[in-house]
């Protein structure tokens, strides 16, 4: 069933994608909008994962505790571990790691499709040198849009009925 909720989420996990695809970077004003969307829909018992406002604050902080420590040592950016702690918020804990698991094996394949690019463009050598910061930013994988829409397609089958 498409509700207000559903509506909102789409629009909200659409615009992440989009932002982290087109420039590899999500803005703090849509993070915290779909956290204040997530946290109130919880509350009024209108969220489209049917979440309770206390499992979407626990989701909240599950989700940045889970992927704080890879924006620690380096490895994503603070706008992926923001975006799953949102996504957190929206889909509940449960939700947490099926929806990481999904967008991590779409994560790896878009590497190893970058890194085929990559060794068929340029030698492995001259990567590491001379690459300007538009450069880089494309030859990455925007994480944020995969973790959006991994979520999205828990809420296809969150709606069909299917148990997460």
């Amino acid at each position: 069933m498409f509700s207000i909720g559903s509506a909102l989420f789409t629009g909200w996990a659409c615009a992440v994608a989009m932002c982290d695809w087109r420039r590899r970077s999500i803005p703090n004003a849509l993070v915290l909008a779909g956290a204040a969307c997530a946290l109130a829909l919880a509350a009024a018992r209108l969220s489209p994962f049917e979440t309770p406002p206390g499992a979407g604050l626990i989701g909240l902080g599950a989700g940045f505790a889970a992927l704080l420590p890879f924006w620690l040592l380096g490895m994503m950016g603070a706008a992926d571990v923001k975006t799953f702690a949102v996504l957190g918020a929206w889909c509940g804990p449960h939700a947490l790691l099926g929806v990481w698991v999904a967008a991590s094996l779409c994560a790896a394949l878009h590497a190893l499709l970058l890194f085929a690019r990559r060794r068929t463009t340029v030698a492995l050598d001259e990567l590491s040198t001379g690459m300007t910061l538009a450069e880089r930013r494309r030859n990455s994988t925007p994480y944020g849009a995969l973790l959006a829409v991994a979520a999205l397609c828990h809420l296809a089958l969150h709606a069909a009925g299917v148990p997460s």
